[in-house]
């Protein structure tokens, strides 16, 4: 399946929607493997939250950066150059001179469901080289888009509050998509206070069931949301994965996607975010309509889970 590309015309603000976080190459086993059985190949596709994310919204025909930084090797080059081909700018993207590129091994179970061994954790060093320019890349944003990722280290966490604090300052709209990652945390309690803290700062928070849960301790997505809700952001978004999409706060809305065959999930809760961003950058961020984004960013993400790889 091609990826889904948009064909409406943008908001009328010309300014990127700007990606704090990581680019990654993921190296991905592309088949289901049986419980202890051994990958003989991997395949390289270009990944990183926050870089999946950018490239949703550019194909979704808004403009977009990342904001962040790559090691100065072959990889970082490669990732680079994919961005730029999808039409994301690098024009805030740092390059490490001796750092490695980080590397994710990626390998999908019977359940379809991936696991993630990372190699070349860079992500503190490659946030702090973001500190000659994060200004100039906030104010000539319409949107910063974040995630929890960059709260793990102290390094990162203090970068990502900076950015959030321009982007408020700014008058920006904050997006946030916790991207829970497990292995990147040592317990879930830092993890949920944390995400909490960027809940209550954002202006638009898209989880899915799971991160609702472990955030607010509520199972039902709909009643999940609304407590988000009062922590702060005008609008949440939960996604429920072949389940209803439902919204509250500026719009209370119920979205149920059509049902598609998936080759792999990897990536389709940040193809979501991007649709669901430049969605809301066309109506110039009136989410009292959001409602009207949500079929759009469901079939973005459903396209994403006709291949391998995030993007």
């Amino acid at each position: 399946m091609e990826p889904v590309r948009q064909p409406q015309q943008p908001s009328s603000d010309g300014r990127p929607i700007a990606c704090l976080g990581e680019a990654i190459v993921d190296l991905i086993c592309e088949r289901n493997l049986a419980e202890g059985e051994t990958p003989e190949s991997f395949t390289p596709w270009a990944g990183g939250a926050l870089a999946n994310v950018a490239v949703s919204i550019a194909r979704s025909g808004s403009p977009a950066a990342l904001v962040g930084g790559v090691g100065g090797d072959g990889w970082g080059d490669w990732l680079a150059r994919t961005l730029e081909e999808e039409g994301v700018s690098t024009e805030w993207l740092a390059v490490l001179d001796g750092a490695d590129t980080p590397v994710a091994l990626v390998e999908f179970g019977p359940d379809n469901e991936p696991s993630f061994q990372v190699y070349g954790e860079h992500i503190g060093p490659t946030m702090a080289a973001t500190s000659g320019f994060l200004e100039k890349a906030v104010a000539g944003s319409q949107a910063l888009v974040v995630g929890s990722n960059t709260m793990v280290g102290e390094t990162e966490r203090e970068v990502t509050r900076r950015a959030i604090e321009l982007a408020r300052g700014a008058g920006l709209p904050v997006l946030l998509d916790p991207n829970h990652r497990p292995n990147r945390w040592r317990s879930e309690e830092p993890a949920r206070e944390l995400s909490r803290e960027l809940a209550a700062a954002a202006t638009v928070v898209k989880l899915n069931r799971a991160e609702a849960e472990l955030i607010t301790g509520i199972p039902e997505p709909l009643d999940a949301a609304r407590e988000l809700v009062a922590l702060g952001p005008r609008l949440v978004v939960v996604t429920d994965g072949k389940g209803k999409v439902v919204s509250a706060g500026a719009a209370e809305a119920c979205h149920r996607p059509q049902v598609v065959e998936a080759v792999s999930p990897l990536g389709a809760g940040d193809a979501f975010m991007g649709g669901l961003a430049a969605g809301l950058a066309r109506l110039d961020w009136d989410l009292s309509r959001a409602g009207e984004v949500l079929p759009e960013a469901a079939a973005i993400a459903a396209s994403v889970c006709g291949r391998w790889g995030a993007q």
